[in-house]
């Protein structure tokens, strides 16, 4: 039978079996809409929604941690079902992924949740980052000692280092900042300057992904974002969806750029805001967050661990999670790291084609290991008979 892989991302599930090509991403929350009153849209039913203006979400995670058991499991009970992956539980094995540093509490719950309640036939609980890590080991035709991962997602960044497969756990560190602070910073910054946007949370979220990306020297693109008419390169309109005419925003051609709308439509000026809010993840302190960007985090976490270590580490650094999306941005891991390095030592940053999946392909990998069912999981009957001690043992979270 084939696996079930569950990559549980606050922002987003990654979810298929590992005999699927690629994954179903479903949000993970449960929307309401203003125009619908009647109707909850759980997961990827918000497709069915026709008016996606003012959007209401409730979220089971919060500051990255599952707190909301009941809404986690209206989600999970509609992607188990018929109209996502139709889960026989009782011949299943389920890796699902969880955040570092997750309490004991929420993996003892979890635990009684695929056991008791779905009774998934065995389950294996895991680091993302552990599923990307053992992917890029068994993908690569150069064989690394060493692998720095860095999980930039919708509420965190981790950077962990790995040594022969194993976490460097006291080498670990986690910048409170993702995508979901880029978000609600364009919102506060558009509705400031421009537009009343912050009941708008998804068109926001689109208008980021669609426009923004990182820069890779700062101080000159916003000397270009200065300037007026044609010199300036980088102002982009972005035409708003009226969920009439326009279902989806999209930016205009460099060449239609006017900042003015034409008929009906309603648009956004985008200039700084482009590369100014995925600094963040490099200078949150830009904006009063009060934490090491991304690259000062990999220096801070690399001087704890062994001096002979180091450089096989930045000659192997691989980036994941929704955030690697934005154009530009391993150029600027790479140009930053770079520059807080010897010369003398190679740095090598990779971003996976997808590196939102990235884990979840992993996780398929991991599944066709020999050892995998043999010592990787737990059975349904050892959790009967040992309780929620043979998971604490088994599962190195």
């Amino acid at each position: 039978m084939a696996t079930l892989v569950l990559d549980n991302g606050a922002g987003s599930i990654k979810i298929g079996f590992s005999n699927d090509t690629e994954p179903r991403i479903v949000p993970n929350c449960i929307s309401k809409a203003k125009n619908v009153r009647t109707r909850i849209f759980i997961g990827d039913q918000i497709d069915e929604c026709k008016d996606l203006s003012g959007l209401y979400y409730i979220l089971p995670f919060q500051k990255g941690y599952l707190v909301n058991w009941d809404i986690e499991r209206q989600i999970w009970d509609h992607m188990f079902g018929k109209d996502v992956c139709q889960v026989d539980f009782n011949e299943t094995t389920a890796i699902v992924t969880e955040p570092h540093f997750n309490f004991p509490s929420v993996q003892e719950s979890m635990n009684e949740v695929f056991f008791e309640e779905y009774q998934f036939k065995a389950l294996h609980r895991t680091n993302a980052s552990t599923l990307s890590q053992y992917k890029s080991e068994n993908e690569s035709t150069e064989k690394h000692l060493c692998h720095l991962i860095i999980d930039s997602g919708y509420s965190f960044t981790h950077i962990i280092p790995y040594f022969k497969g194993k976490k460097l756990k006291e080498a670990i560190r986690r910048i409170n900042v993702g995508g979901k602070i880029l978000t609600n910073h364009l919102k506060e910054i558009i509705s400031y300057r421009q537009l009343m946007v912050m009941d708008e949370t998804y068109v926001v979220n689109q208008v980021k992904e669609d426009v923004s990306y990182v820069s890779t020297d700062f101080m000159e693109d916003m000397k270009i974002a200065k300037k007026k008419g044609k010199e300036n390169t980088i102002a982009r309109d972005y035409v708003l969806p009226d969920y009439t005419h326009i279902k989806r925003g999209y930016i205009r051609p460099i060449e239609e750029t006017t900042g003015k709308a034409q008929g009906s439509e309603q648009i956004i000026r985008m200039n700084n805001e482009r590369f100014a809010v995925p600094e963040i993840l490099f200078q949150p302190s830009d904006v009063g967050i009060n934490e090491m960007g991304i690259c000062e985090a990999v220096l801070h976490s690399l001087q704890s661990l062994d001096e002979e270590m180091r450089p096989h580490l930045l000659g192997n650094i691989i980036a994941t999670g929704g955030n690697c999306h934005l154009p530009g941005f391993r150029d600027r891991l790479y140009k930053d790291i770079r520059s807080l390095t010897d010369a003398d030592i190679d740095v090598n940053v990779t971003v996976p084609n997808s590196p939102s999946t990235y884990a979840w392909e992993g996780g398929c990998l991991l599944s066709r290991d020999p050892n995998f069912q043999k010592k990787m999981v737990v059975t349904r009957q050892q959790y009967e008979e040992h309780g929620q001690t043979i998971c604490e043992e088994k599962f190195d979270v």
